[in-house]
């Protein structure tokens, strides 16, 4: 293997341990969030609306390393991909989904439901950079959805059926949860099982970067 290939290799490495360390380092900073934040409420409120208040610095920060660490993944796995299906389209659907990221820390999410505290409880009025947190954010989770199923078919594609099985779930139930919460927002039980799909969705960009890293092309 000459200088170059090594080098490259390593590169294209570098790129998808990004996909790996992308949603447990998100998911931690949520979560300590979470934790040590007063008024927030799991069952209530969706980890956007801590891009609000005194430190909502700490969510707008997650959201934009989360979304560079993302598309750095896609560029990794467009790299590691050889010719056959879903070689261009499936980075490419990552890589919107760390776009969508990125937007959701410019476009930040309205205060909502008593939180950051001193937000009236019933407050859940949509401002213009709420909208458009809305439509990136929309945008970005069709993107990781989309992702998960033509990566999916590649996975099919080439007889590995058991990772075609997990990433087609992955898909569905995100885009079950994500469908769920936009009809039935702000009730517990959609608010909650959207924070799970989320972990879901994490866990595949994880799993799926590490299994290229360790295997190569798919």
């Amino acid at each position: 293997m000459s200088q170059t290939t090594v080098s490259t290799q390593r590169t294209t490495d570098r790129l998808l341990a990004c996909g790996i360390a992308a949603g447990p380092l998100y998911i931690a900073v949520v979560l300590g969030q979470v934790l040590t934040r007063d008024g927030f409420d799991l069952t209530r409120h969706s980890a956007s609306i801590l891009a609000n208040g005194d430190q909502g610095w700490i969510q707008i920060s997650n959201f934009l390393v989360a979304g560079a660490l993302t598309i750095a993944a896609a560029v990794g796995l467009r790299r590691a991909l050889g010719e056959g299906t879903g070689r261009t389209w499936g980075p490419r659907m990552l890589g919107l989904f760390g776009v969508g990221l990125l937007g959701a820390a410019v476009f930040r999410a309205d205060p909502a439901l008593g939180f950051p505290v001193g937000t009236p409880a019933d407050y859940n009025e949509v401002s213009w950079h709420g909208m458009l947190h809305l439509v990136v954010g929309a945008v970005g989770f069709i993107g990781l959805i989309a992702a998960c199923l033509i990566v999916a078919r590649r996975f099919r594609s080439r007889g590995r059926r058991g990772l075609a099985a997990y990433s087609t779930t992955s898909g569905v139930l995100f885009g079950a949860a994500f469908v769920g919460i936009a009809a039935g927002a702000g009730r517990p039980a959609f608010t909650v099982g959207f924070a799970v799909a989320v972990v879901i969705g994490w866990a595949w960009v994880a799993v799926t970067s590490a299994y290229v890293r360790s295997h190569g092309d798919i």
